[in-house]
Parts: structure tokens; sequence; C-alpha cells
């Protein structure tokens, strides 16, 4: 008979939550640490960046416990208003007035004080109609013009928003994530194997015939010889990496903020946390995104019901996908693209986001089931045979104990 000795019935998974506490605590400092100097010379207030994160922060934190004490099949009464909105606000982002453009890209509403950026809350509005969907057609996604189409066009249509902004890193992390729900979800190897095909080679088309995202390859290839122009932010990333070494140069002691980098608070805040903290700090970093992933994967596969494997699933993805393409771009692994690091990069929407998914998260680990202690078959039966009623995978893509649900 399986144990979960951590997750009970209307019991939160503790781990999942130290986990996330403890990015949200880098990330306050973080921002604190690598925005000062900007903050003080844009805006004459060393505070500036870290009391808006600080802020969204105290959001998130009211979001995430919301998120947490909210039935988890909430959002599937909600799965077309949500995917509707979503929907509405990229296309806002284009009118005059109401979406704000920063260095030629229209990724922002201007909603009162606030500046939103609706491509974040899309990732959540994709999930959820993945999760919903999938779960209602198990049976049939073997079939292409219900297991694989209709999810593609949906999630295409946000994709093309999004590069149209333009958000490259943003647009790549939901076609993967899309692609794997898809696998998971029963949709045939062949399908995902063609799409994947067909996207990379759109990729490539874009790429080729964009001189400023082929200049971004090249100095992805060879930094050092176009540290002077194209691969300058990247030259710099890695000048601060190396600098932290095993135990960093000391919290507030980076010299790469001092506009050596630019986006030190935002995009590639991994090379300040490097440099200040060394190797040590990011493998507590590095410790902390996967015990959170591992333990979304766990709840995803150890939840009731079909909707709530998926919803944990996705909502696991938004935040492991975003925080290792951000790491490849950092360390160049990965062409340089903009994207944020989960919980550490300074920007409210992406906080507020990953906040939400980790309280739904929490939400589906209150919902797991203690199992019953098993009985004797007989008076002299003291336990069940070893694998004779243990865990497997049923169709419905939740766990069961003994073939029950």
């Amino acid at each position: 008979m399986p144990d979960y000795p951590d997750i009970t019935r209307g019991r939160q998974d503790p781990l999942l939550l130290y986990a996330t506490l403890g990015l949200v605590l880098l990330g306050l400092t973080s921002v604190f640490s690598s925005s000062t100097v900007m903050a003080m010379t844009h805006h004459q207030d060393p505070y500036y960046f870290f009391k808006r994160q600080l802020i969204y922060a105290g959001l998130g934190l009211g979001v995430m416990y919301a998120g947490s004490r909210i039935p988890y099949h909430f959002w599937k009464r909600l799965v077309y208003p949500i995917l509707l909105l979503s929907f509405i606000s990229l296309v806002l982002v284009f009118v005059p007035g109401i979406g704000a453009t920063v260095r030629g890209s229209a990724r922002w509403l201007k909603v009162g004080p606030l500046t939103l950026q609706p491509s974040e809350f899309a990732k959540l509005a994709l999930v959820i109609f993945l999760a919903y969907s999938l779960a209602r057609k198990q049976e049939k996604m073997k079939y292409f013009a219900i297991g694989f189409l209709p999810h593609m066009l949906v999630a295409g249509g946000f994709i093309l928003f999004i590069l149209k902004e333009p958000d490259f890193g943003t647009a790549v992390t939901l076609a993967l994530l899309t692609l794997i729900m898809l696998l998971v979800g029963g949709t045939r190897v062949t399908y995902i194997f063609f799409a994947g095909v067909a996207g990379a080679a759109l990729g490539v088309l874009a790429v080729l015939r964009d001189p400023k995202k082929f200049a971004r390859i090249l100095s992805f290839l060879d930094p050092w010889k176009y540290g002077q122009s194209e691969g300058y932010q990247l030259k710099q990333s890695l000048l601060a990496i190396g600098s932290g070494g095993v135990v960093g140069l000391g919290p507030g002691q980076s010299r790469a903020k001092l506009f050596y980098l630019p986006d030190a608070h935002t995009d590639f805040i991994l090379a300040i946390f490097s440099e200040e903290l060394g190797f040590v700090g990011v493998i507590l970093l590095l410790s902390l995104f996967t015990l959170l992933a591992v333990r979304g994967l766990r709840l995803s596969l150890r939840a009731p019901d079909a909707f709530g494997s998926y919803l944990a699933l996705g909502l696991t993805l938004i935040i492991a996908l975003q925080a290792a393409i951000n790491m490849g771009v950092v360390t160049g692994i990965l062409p340089t693209k903009g994207l944020s690091l989960p919980f550490l990069s300074y920007g409210g929407s992406n906080l507020l986001t990953n906040l939400l998914a980790v309280g739904i998260l929490l939400n589906i680990s209150r919902h797991l089931k203690q199992p019953l202690p098993a009985r004797p078959a007989h008076p002299g039966a003291t336990s069940l045979a070893a694998g004779g009623n243990g865990l497997r995978l049923s169709p419905a893509a939740g766990l069961t104990s003994g073939g029950r649900k």
C-alpha cells in the first residue's frame, strides 16, 4: 500500500511552499542588490525597484494563498472566459493609449498606476485550457482532428500574438509547454514530431529574415568576437559569472551592475546573483528550483483526477521551462532572448503569475487522499504481497491504488 507521509488530505505540500518562499526571498534580495545603482541614477531613489517588487511580492503571496484555498476545479468552470480575456488582452497591447511600448516591444498594458504583461497571464490561461481539454478527450487524443489540431490552433493563436509583440522567448516557452502536455496527454508522437520540425523550420526562417535575430545567433556562437556589439550582453554576463568563483564577491559587491551588464535586475539577474554569491549560491538556487519542479511533477503523478494531473504538470512546466531557458541564456548555452528568471527577475506580472501557479499546485496537494491502511486477507496475513496492490497509471491519467481511483 502506498504511503504519502508528507502530503495528506487537507494539508498542503510543505516542501513546495518552503521552496517557493525561499525563491521569493532570494528574488527580493537580488532585485535590491542589482538595481540600486540604476534606481539611484534614473529615479534618484536607490529603493525604487525594490519597493515596487516588494509590493508585487506582497500581492503575489496573497494571490498564492487565495489560489491554495480555492478548489482547483473552480478553474475548470472558467476556462473559456479566461481564454477569451487572455486573447483580448494580447490584442489590446497593440492599441495606442492602452498598450505600452518599451524598446520597440509592445508587451504591456497600462492599468492605472500599474503596468501588466498579458503574455505572462496567457501561460496560465493556456495551461488551464489544455488541462481541461486533455482531461475531457482522454480516449480520443490519438485522433488528429480531436486530440491535436484544436489544441495547436489555440496555442498557435497565443504564440502568433506574442511573436507579434515581439516576445520570442515566451513564444518558445508556450510552444514547448504545449507539445509536452500533448505528448503526455496521449497525442501521437508523429504529430508532435512534425509539429516540432515545422516550428523549428519557421524559427530558422524568422531568424534568417531578421538581421537582429541573426546577429544574436552569431554572438551566441562566438560572444568574444562580437563582444563589443551584439555579444556585449552575453560577454558581460559570462565575465560576471566567472568573477563570482566559488563563494562570490559578497552581497552587494557586484561590479557588473555598475552599468556594465544591461538588464542586470531583469533578464540577466542570475549573472549578478552568481557574481555576488558564487557557485555556492547558484547551487542553492538550483536546488530550490529543482525541489519545486520535483514536487510539482510529483503532484501531477498523484493528483486525484485527470484534470488535476494535467493542471499540475502544466503549472510546473510554466516555472521550470522558463527557469531552464533563462539560465541557459545567461550562461551562453542558449541564444540570447528576453525571458525573466521566475521569482528572481524584477517584474510584477511574472511574479504574480508564478505565485498563483504555486497556489493552485498547493491546492491540488490539499486534495490528495491519504490511503487507508491495508487489511489482512486472513488472520494470519501480516501484509500485502509487494506489488500486489501497488500504484499504476490509469487511462484517465490519474494514479490509482489497487486499480481503484
